[in-house]
Formats: C-alpha cells, sequence, structure tokens
C-alpha cells in the first residue's frame, strides 16, 4: 500500500471518528460559515429548483449547504491523494475539482430547465387564454392574481413573484419583464408588455387592445400546434429511419451469413 493511500485512509477515519464523536460537525461547520458561501448561490438556483421539483416544501439552503459540503469533501480528498507531491498546481487542481463538484448539481439543473423550455414554450399559449377571459371581467392584477390556481405548476412561482410586487406599489412595467425573463421563450417578453398596457389602458379603450391581446394568443396558439405537429412528424420519421435501418442491417448480416455458409460448404 503507497504511503498517500494510507494518508487517505487515516484522514477518512479520523474525520469519521470526529463525526461520530460528536467533536467535529461538517453540516454545523458549513452553517456557522454560511455568511462567507451563500455568496456563491446562484441568482436562480431557488428558481431552477422550483422549476425541477415544484415549489413544494424545498428547502434551499439545506439542499446548497450539501453541495458546499460535497465540495468541501472532494477539495479535502484531493489534497490527501496530491500530499506527498504537494505544491501550487496540485492545490489549484484539488480547488477546480472541489469547485466542480459543487457546480454539478446547478449544471444539471440548468439542463433539465433547458430541455423543458419546449414545454414551457408550449404551454404559455394555453395559460395566456385562460387569463384573457379572466381579464374580460377583471383588472390585469386581479387576472393575473385569479389565474394562479388554475395556471400550469411551472409558472406558479414566477406569477406570485409578479403580483407580490405589483402590490408592493411597483406599477412600472419591470415586474411584468422580471417574469418573461424567467420564462425566456416564445414572444414572452411581447405578450407581457401587451398584458401591462392592457392594465394601464382606460375601460373605453380596454375592448381594443383586448382584441389585440387575443389575435396574439392566436397566434401563438396556432404556433404551438404547427410546433407540436411538426414534433411528431420529426419523432414518425425517426421511428421510420431506425426501422429501416434495422431491417436493412437485418437483411444484410442473414446474407452475410448466408454467404459465409455456403463458403463453408
Amino acid at each position: 500500500m503507497s504511503t498517500g493511500l494510507i494518508f487517505i485512509l487515516i484522514g477518512v477515519i479520523l474525520v469519521f471518528v470526529l463525526e461520530y464523536n460528536q467533536h467535529f460537525s461538517s453540516r454545523k461547520f458549513i452553517q456557522d460559515n454560511s455568511i462567507y458561501f451563500t455568496g456563491l448561490m446562484e441568482d436562480d438556483y431557488k428558481f431552477l429548483l422550483e422549476v425541477r421539483y415544484g415549489k413544494g416544501d424545498i428547502d434551499v439552503e439545506k439542499l446548497f449547504n450539501q453541495r458546499v459540503r460535497n465540495g468541501l469533501i472532494i477539495i479535502v480528498f484531493m489534497f490527501f491523494i496530491f500530499l506527498q507531491n504537494m505544491n501550487f498546481t496540485y492545490a489549484l487542481l484539488s480547488m477546480l475539482i472541489g469547485f466542480g463538484v459543487f457546480k454539478l448539481p446547478y449544471f444539471q439543473l440548468k439542463n433539465y430547465y433547458k430541455s423543458n423550455l419546449n414545454k414551457i414554450n408550449l404551454m404559455l399559449p394555453y395559460y395566456l387564454k385562460g387569463l384573457e377571459i379572466l381579464v374580460q371581467h377583471y383588472t390585469v392584477p386581479v387576472a393575473l392574481a385569479r389565474s394562479i390556481d388554475s395556471a400550469p405548476e411551472i409558472f406558479k412561482p414566477g406569477l406570485k413573484r409578479l403580483i407580490n410586487k405589483i402590490d408592493a406599489g411597483d406599477s412600472s412595467v419591470q415586474p411584468y419583464m422580471d417574469f418573461a425573463q424567467e420564462y425566456p421563450v416564445r414572444d414572452s417578453m411581447r405578450m407581457m408588455r401587451l398584458l401591462y398596457r392592457l392594465g394601464l389602458g382606460s375601460q373605453e379603450n380596454k375592448q381594443e387592445q383586448l382584441l389585440m391581446f387575443s389575435r396574439t394568443i392566436s397566434t401563438l396558439q396556432n404556433k404551438a400546434r404547427e410546433q407540436k405537429y411538426k414534433e411528431r412528424l420529426d419523432k414518425m420519421e425517426q421511428k421510420t429511419m431506425i426501422m429501416l435501418f434495422g431491417t436493412g442491417g437485418g437483411i444484410l448480416l442473414f446474407l452475410l451469413l448466408s454467404m459465409m455458409m455456403m463458403m463453408n460448404f
């Protein structure tokens, strides 16, 4: 057994013993120094967690602390591996590997969000259609608040933040733009601007603006239907190509086997 491996085993055993005897707690250490680690939390981390797991009872701080703990453990582990030949390069490499482990869950959440943007893109027009009906009877802020219960789960956190900003007295377009930036899909910026203008318009102009809003939603719904149809065609084409390649490959393999058997005879 190499000396480096012995050091690693000793370090692991030492940390385990200290944790077991409650002389040292990695969780408490991270909590006590959370002021230094909080700055590492990404601005959209909570939003991405809500997209991935739903609003629910997500303990953002706990999940973030787990990421910090895993990153620190890897850094310590790498330090033990390079202990005999430790220099600036190995120290930097250990830090980079630990940072990579810390960032990995965030990148996984990002990838999940990007892969679901298409789904969000398809849901937005249908949510806006329901909102259009509410706007006919209520003011825009009230309609937004009433739409939360029936909105797709993925939109609910953003809608609540939007309503809270409006209730706090922000009458500018910014709360609407913040919502659009959270869900950067097809025409979300334009639709939220139209919604904001609809809320500003007088009662006399409301019907005209509502008609424009309705026409835009119908256009988005048509695009969504076209996209769904295109995706189905693409899937059918892929399945057809797989079947053709599978059938062709099977026939070719059968012919090769037949030729080999004939040559043996």
